[in-house]
């Protein structure tokens, strides 16, 4: 195995990476900015506040997005997987 198919599973393995935790990290992101505007409307300064809803928001995104997680990483195995068989 060459330098550059060394390089090309890690830029893909860091792709794949970007695309499956993209749907948590932006519904983290948007409700973690609702809350802080809602916190500043309303001047509650409470830190812990923002964790139970990011939480609850972040793992029903996890359970509405599983099936394409899931593809999305077999998809990268798949490909793995085929290199390793036919050898680069």
């Amino acid at each position: 195995m060459t330098g550059a198919e060394v390089l090309d599973i890690a830029t893909d393995a860091i792709w794949t990476l970007i695309i499956v935790s993209m749907p948590m990290m932006l519904v983290g992101l948007v409700v973690g900015v609702v809350i802080a505007l809602f916190q500043a409307l309303t001047q509650i300064q409470e830190m812990t506040l923002v964790f139970v809803p990011k939480i609850v928001a972040i793992f029903v995104t996890m359970l509405l997005t599983l099936p394409f997680l899931g593809a999305t990483m077999a998809a990268f195995m798949r490909r793995v997987i085929d290199m390793i068989i036919v050898g680069g």
